[in-house]
């Protein structure tokens, strides 16, 4: 027995000198890089040392979300409405206990009015019907009020999207494609779809990259596919084209998209043939002739005379030339790579592009003929409720469903490295994606923000969510007393 003891200290001892040597190797060599190096001056001041800048660096995004944030100041979304969002999904207990976390003196706090009589359970209803296309061959009616905004394949993992996909079905709700093309991971779930087409007609564009009517009646046979989606600008990166690194164009994207393997797939920053209002018009009237389908666009509001010219144009052409949808995103929208300065600084939220476009189109007559979709940063029902009360007919969210597939806000989109595979092509990364499981979070989150919202809606006295109305509202204002929303919008009526 002391024998072995002896023999395993000696093999330990070894073991020791071994790495301790390998060590004192690897940090001399560290220090020769870093003296010698001329790019970064921690590293050349501090060798070795400098290198422990860029791991806590790098750790700080996970660190401050656990440890350091408290529950409502985190950005782009505090951690109260990321847990509410998991606990929805995961079907848990998402009520709370002692009170709320939220100021109420906060400027812009949304508070909705409850009502002394309010709607009782037997008497609430379910969101009413709302058709999208009615001079279309094949119109679309839905109930659903909170829907899958566009993430494409390609910036998404293949596991990802057959998850949406299957969950949109669950959930009875659509799933954009966002602007990578249509995929069959798209189609698995059998889940009604959106096609978005983004400025380089990704999936339904020629060898030249203009828009290819044949590949368009390609898309428009499936049947899972209701409607089409001209985008013109996104609410990260208004003024600029998608942006998907080149190690993540495999060749399965590269076929989708229609385009070469391996290189860096940007988007134009507008489509080349669209000039003007008129365009708009003449480019909604061929794919939606070539499909038959209910055809919309999707814009970041910022400067809006062009809408003025687009609505009187519409009228002159007749109400049929109408966009059957507008998609206003706003200018705090997501994306999973964006120049910071177009992030953080272009373009109008929604608390004004929503009421704006609604009060131009109430303006030329146009309100009941175009429905309004909106996007942005709206995961919670209150928020969802809040969109609805302003006017909005729709609201779609991507970062929301992606909670609910399980991200945790780790901010590498753009790097591959997604440590949950949602954004990742990575395969190891991508097994802890249970595709059946997510399918069913995804489900269960939709399920709740409509129970939510229906919930407020209530509360004020409606049957419905889609009853409120502005008046429903009041926001707080830097007094720290509210006023109405109605009020604050009655230049937009």
């Amino acid at each position: 027995m002391s024998q072995f003891i002896m023999f395993s200290i000696d093999v330990f001892a070894s073991l020791f000198i071994v790495v301790f040597g390998f060590l004192v190797i690897l940090i001399a060599i560290f220090y020769v890089r870093d003296v010698t190096q001329t790019k970064h001056a921690i590293r050349r001041n501090y060798p070795v040392i400098g290198r422990f800048r860029y791991f806590f660096e790098r750790q700080g995004e996970f660190f401050r979300q656990y440890f350091f944030a408290l529950d409502r100041e985190e950005m782009p979304f505090n951690r109260a409405e990321r847990s509410w969002v998991y606990r929805a999904a995961k079907d848990v207990d998402h009520t709370a206990a002692f009170g709320s976390t939220q100021s109420l003196e906060t400027t812009g706090t949304v508070m909705f009015m409850n009502c002394a009589f309010p709607t009782l359970d037997e008497e609430a209803l379910a969101p009413s019907n709302v058709t999208l296309g009615p001079y279309c061959k094949f119109p679309y009616t839905t109930n659903s009020l909170f829907n899958i905004s566009g993430m494409s394949f390609g910036a998404l993992s293949s596991p990802a999207v057959r998850a949406l996909s299957k969950g949109a079905k669950l959930a009875g709700c659509w799933m954009n494609t966002g602007e990578g093309g249509l995929s069959p991971y798209h189609l698995e779930g059998g889940a009604d779809i959106v096609f978005q087409i983004g400025t380089a007609k990704y999936g339904v564009r020629d060898e030249q990259g203009n828009l290819s009517t044949e590949k368009l009646k390609a898309v428009a046979a499936h049947p899972a596919v209701k409607m089409f989606e001209l985008k013109m600008s996104q609410g990260a990166k208004p003024g600029k084209g998608g942006m998907l690194p080149g190690r993540k164009v495999n060749a399965e994207i590269a076929k989708i998209r229609g385009i070469p393997e391996g290189q860096d797939s940007i988007s134009p920053n507008g489509h080349p043939e669209i000039k003007n209002p008129n365009d708009i018009l003449d480019m909604l009237t061929t794919i939606r002739s070539t499909t038959g389908k209910p055809t919309g666009f999707k814009a970041v509001i910022g400067e809006h005379a062009w809408l003025e010219s687009l609505f009187a144009e519409i009228n002159h052409r007749g109400i049929e030339s109408a966009p059957d949808f507008i998609t206003i995103d706003s200018a705090d929208g997501g994306t999973g790579a964006a120049p910071q300065s177009l992030l953080d600084s272009v373009g109008l939220p929604l608390k004004e592009s929503l009421p704006l476009v609604i009060q131009l189109l109430k303006k030329h007559g146009l309100r009941e003929r175009v429905k309004i979709i909106v996007s942005g940063k709206l995961i919670v029902p209150s928020k969802v409720a809040w969109a609805l009360a302003l006017g909005a007919d729709f609201v779609v969210s991507a970062r929301g469903h992606m909670f609910a597939l399980g991200c945790i806000q780790a901010m590498q989109c753009n790097k591959d490295t997604c440590p949950t595979g949602i954004t990742t092509h990575n395969e190891r990364l991508q097994r802890g994606l249970n595709v059946e499981d997510k399918a069913q979070r995804v489900a269960n989150y939709n399920k709740y923000i409509h129970y939510g919202a229906g919930l407020i809606a209530h509360s004020c006295g409606v049957t419905s969510a889609r009853e409120l109305k502005r008046k429903h509202v009041r926001i707080v204002q830097e007094s720290g007393l509210s006023e109405p929303l109605d009020k604050m919008y009655e230049h937009y009526h």
